[in-house]
């Protein structure tokens, strides 16, 4: 909601011709949005997340911007949409100050410890958590970590790839027709 909040309050500027800053947006979609009665609620969820809702928003609009102008690498990416009610998969992400690793699994800020079954070891002291609740009930929680390079190892071994050698009818449909024949 927040997350809508935040683009719709960046359209609303832009029609009206108003440039808006990160903080004004930031400041109208949380802080404003909690005293008006039907958003109370947003009082009783971690701040990390809300202004994270935020920070996304931002992002999405910084990378259709700079997608715009050339300056992002990668495929062209379009202006930020809006998330749906009827998406099943939600998730949250906290940041350092959100959340704390604790003996049994994580400590959420204003939801409490939340018991994990470890996949790994986390190799350093993560940055933030995502938690992702899939549409089947299952919670999943995704940990940022910095992870030193390790160079892999030196080999003699030498490996080729053609890959103009193999192609797939479903790929490439026109080399399959070249090849047949």
């Amino acid at each position: 909601m927040v997350f809508n909040d935040a683009l719709r309050a960046r359209q609303d500027a832009h029609a009206a011709g108003e440039r808006v800053s990160d903080s004004e947006v930031q400041r109208r979609v949380v802080t404003l949005a909690k005293t008006r009665s039907e958003r109370q609620w947003l009082g009783e969820v971690a701040s990390v997340a809300l202004v994270q809702a935020c920070q996304d928003a931002r992002r999405g609009y910084r990378n259709w911007f700079d997608s715009l102008s050339g300056r992002r690498k990668g495929r062209k990416v379009g202006h930020p949409g809006f998330r749906s009610r009827k998406d099943n998969r939600q998730s949250i992400r906290l940041t350092r100050n959100g959340f704390g690793i604790t003996a049994g699994g994580v400590r959420l800020a204003k939801v409490g410890d939340v018991a994990l079954v470890w996949s790994r070891v986390l190799q350093s002291v993560p940055s933030s958590v995502t938690v992702i609740r899939e549409a089947d009930g299952r919670y999943y929680a995704s940990f940022v970590v910095e992870v030193a390079q390790r160079p892999l190892p030196k080999t003699r071994n030498d490996v080729g790839i053609d890959p103009g050698v193999w192609c797939h009818p479903r790929s490439r449909p026109e080399c399959c027709e070249e090849h047949s024949g």
